[in-house]
């Protein structure tokens, strides 16, 4: 156990020892009160092993241990069976709780390296938005998190819908909320908020433009830029003008209480509210959205210029860039666990990862002068994963070195600006020609026997 803590350390633990060290594990067990027995996969080395598995393209369990099994070869001890059930318990052992601290503090480490100049307008940015993940058909699985009513039984997969806050200036997952997949993401944003910090603006799309979540959001002392909701009319009379196609409207509360909300919390809701719209239209060929009226409770329109507002609000995008790393870069798109306890712990080391992987960006770009939004969240993965063998044979001194140059090379990979980039949404490369899966397996297998 000693020997892959070891281990661990030097190829995981070095390139994040600011966010996850191992005293900060110990010390969020210590809090949670969680006693373990010394045996080969504790707590330490199941994590390490966990968040190894999930940034490596080959997320196996068998892939995992033997990683562990090579870890150990050539020490002198007595190797572990190549059987995943010990590393299987393990994980299962690790309680859900742990990891949604660990997620959480990492996301607040951070943060807290945010400076001025990475603010807008001295305000830190928070972007919303929901997305779905799927996971293996099991009973447990069906039964928590229910396939799409459209779907036959046994033809299709068990989904969850998962909402996230982002932070726009690191990239970082800030917060998360799972539930059923027919959950509407208005719903899962009202869970959010409380990881609000006062003075965040919160930035989001129309889905989250409600008046009561407009109202939360501003007795948290916040401020939020939505789009606007389809259902509210545009009329260009109602309002006060305060500058070009900028003006200062009354919003009234509702006369019923909307769904979702609980009797007290529309009580409370204030009679009525005044907020700033802004509308403008885009002529950028490709886009499908020809006007945009935004809602905000920035009503300084001298700080808050309404140019400024429409530029901060093309930058929402980014929040499904971010969704897209976790999704389709780092593989959250489809879990492999087979229980929902172990699918949601699967969702918080995702996460985990992913912010440990930003703050690596972090890292490289302010060390050497470039936007760590700009640096290729895959790029960094395979630098990771390749110079963790050299992390493992170098000395202290040479680990450092190596270090250093790993932030580097992370930087030689920038992304490249593309303004008003627009691709056609087709496939080029064909399918396979098979049948789309109408029964349930077995039904098929049966079908092939009695052929």
């Amino acid at each position: 156990m000693e020997i892959l803590k070891e281990k661990f350390t030097k190829s995981l633990g070095l390139p994040f020892q600011e966010l996850l060290p191992e005293s900060a594990i110990q010390q969020v067990l210590d809090e949670l009160k969680i006693k373990y027995r010394c045996r080969l996969f504790d707590p330490f080395v199941t994590l390490w092993a966990f968040l190894s598995q999930v940034l490596d393209t080959d997320k196996s369990c068998h892939s995992a241990v033997s990683k562990i099994i090579a870890y150990l070869a050539g020490e002198g001890v007595e190797l572990p069976s190549t059987d995943t059930s010990g590393y299987c318990q393990a994980r299962a052992r690790i309680p859900e709780k742990l990891l949604e601290k660990l997620f959480g503090r990492a996301a607040k480490s951070l943060e807290e390296k945010v400076t001025c100049e990475y603010l807008w307008c001295g305000r830190n940015v928070k972007v919303i938005d929901g997305s779905t993940v799927s996971m293996p058909d099991t009973l447990e699985n069906q039964k928590a998190y229910p396939q799409p009513k459209t779907q036959k039984p046994g033809c299709g997969f068990p989904i969850a819908k998962i909402g996230v806050i982002f932070s726009l200036a690191t990239g970082a997952a800030v917060a998360l909320c799972i539930d059923v997949l027919n959950t509407h993401d208005i719903k899962l944003a009202r869970k959010l908020y409380q990881f609000l910090n006062p003075l965040d603006i919160l930035l989001g799309d129309r889905a989250f433009c409600a008046y009561a979540d407009i109202a939360a959001i501003k007795n948290l002392g916040c401020e939020a830029i939505f789009r606007k909701h389809q259902s509210r009319t545009t009329s260009i009379r109602k309002g006060r003008i305060v500058g070009n196609c900028d003006k200062l409207v009354t919003w009234y509360k509702p006369k019923i209480c909307p769904k979702g909300l609980s009797k007290d919390d529309f009580d409370a809701l204030p009679p009525s509210r005044t907020v700033r719209e802004i509308y403008y239209y885009i002529i950028i060929p490709g886009f499908r959205t020809q006007r945009v009226s935004l809602i905000t409770t920035l009503l300084d329109t001298t700080t808050y210029s309404s140019l400024k507002l429409v530029e901060l609000y093309g930058k929402r995008w980014h929040v499904e860039l971010d969704l897209r790393h976790l999704k389709s870069t780092l593989g959250m798109d489809v879990l492999r666990c087979l229980t929902p306890s172990m699918v949601r712990k699967e969702i918080y080391v995702y996460l985990l990862a992913y912010n440990l992987l930003r703050s690596l960006m972090w890292s490289a770009g302010t060390t050497y002068g470039t936007s760590p939004l700009r640096l290729s969240l895959q790029g960094t993965r395979h630098h990771l994963n390749n110079f963790i063998p050299q992390l493992l044979v170098a000395t202290s001194t040479q680990r450092h070195q190596i270090y250093r140059t790993f932030l580097k090379v992370i930087v030689h990979k920038v992304v490249p600006t593309r303004p008003g980039r627009s691709e056609p949404r087709v496939r080029k490369r064909r399918p396979k020609s098979y049948p789309l899966m109408k029964q349930p397996r077995h039904e098929l297998r049966r079908q092939l026997q009695t052929a």
